[in-house]
């Protein structure tokens, strides 16, 4: 038996579930996770249909993309239409932003180029001597240690970053925080925790009083954390707890924190329909400032629409609304032709529900 074989196994998971069962006691228990990977884990292996009636498992602010404010959207596109070489992600690419996205523009005649990593938008700033490089640069903690790492090392004088860096656990401050949404656990993200470590949620449980544990991206990791998290309101104690313990250390990697916090300041920071969340995002320190493109280039005033008319994405995002609950959702919405950001990366909750619908 392979080792991912072993965590899929029907009668571990039934043991979990039976475990889950006893401790839950039909008592209503809402946990959320903040990771699209381990949406869609829940999603694909059925797992809301495993656990009691009386646990709801809710998606939240997971997907990088899905968070990334229209205002930097909007900001990318002016550089594109500004003539500058763009380099991003695949995802990013489809977002779409007040009235276009970088694939709209892409097919006007604007240079923009899918990366699959940041060295690779390096490369071609160095192939491209003449002309403005830019790297979109979106994601969690986990992708931050390589963008601020080629910016250490020292681009080309042609290279620079607009950054669009989101920090977690302030956005689990929000939901805990937000009127009549409820949270009694945490299921926390994997690939962040892998780079900033299980003990960095401690501060937070103990301050909410919210259990939390970090899962894999197994069907069985998921349900031991449900499991694990129901110990602990059993016992009367708000902790982060480590389920994932074969990736992820209580420290995380420290050469990598090094790294991010050599090239980045913590600042405040706009989600898509949430507004600004204090210190939730990375910007480039003044050091680096020659490569932030934020400051390297004009840019008008944009009336950004963070979200258009009828989208319910926000809502999404929160975990407020699931995405069957959105009229937009498979008609107006749908893979091909996204009309909210929830719709286009593959760690989007609407995205993730309409690849799995029945």
């Amino acid at each position: 038996m392979t080792e991912q074989a072993g965590f899929r196994d029907a009668r571990y998971a039934h043991a979990v579930v039976k475990k889950i069962e006893s401790l839950n006691q039909g008592r209503e228990t809402r946990i959320v996770h903040v990771c699209g990977t381990h949406e869609d884990t829940i999603v694909q292996h059925g797992v809301r249909s495993l656990l009691p009636k009386s646990i709801k498992l809710v998606a939240g602010p997971g997907c990088p993309v899905c968070v990334c404010a229209a205002q930097d959207v909007d900001m990318a596109i002016e550089l594109a239409r500004q003539g500058h070489i763009i380099t991003t992600f695949g995802d990013m690419v489809r977002v779409p932003s007040t009235d276009s996205s970088l694939a709209k523009e892409r097919t006007s005649g604007a240079d923009v180029r899918i990366v699959y990593g940041v060295s690779e938008a390096v490369e071609i700033a160095r192939e491209n001597p003449d002309k403005e490089v830019v790297f979109i640069g979106i994601g969690f903690e986990t992708t931050a240690p390589t963008i601020a790492l080629e910016l250490i090392r020292g681009p080309p004088s042609n290279y620079s970053v607009f950054t669009s860096l989101k920090v977690i656990p302030p956005a689990m401050d929000l939901l805990v925080n937000l009127e009549g949404f409820g949270v009694d656990g945490f299921i926390t993200p994997g690939h962040v925790s892998t780079i900033i470590g299980s003990n960095a949620f401690q501060p937070f449980a103990e301050k909410t009083g919210v259990p939390c544990v970090v899962a894999g991206f197994e069907p069985l990791d998921v349900l031991e954390s449900v499991r694990m998290i129901l110990v602990q309101i059993e016992e009367g104690r708000a902790d982060s707890e480590n389920e994932y313990t074969r990736v992820v250390k209580p420290e995380g990697n420290l050469a990598a924190q090094r790294v991010i916090e050599q090239a980045f300041r913590v600042d405040d920071a706009p989600w898509r329909g949430l507004g600004i969340i204090e210190k939730s995002g990375y910007s480039i320190r003044e050091e680096f400032g020659e490569h932030n493109a934020r400051l390297r280039f004009e840019f008008p005033e944009i009336e950004s629409v963070d979200i258009l008319p009828g989208c319910r994405c926000h809502e999404v995002i929160l975990g407020m609304i699931g995405p069957v609950d959105c009229a937009l959702f498979g008609k107006r919405c749908t893979i091909e032709d996204p009309y909210g950001p929830c719709m286009v990366g593959r760690e989007g909750t609407c995205r993730i529900r309409f690849e799995n619908l029945e």
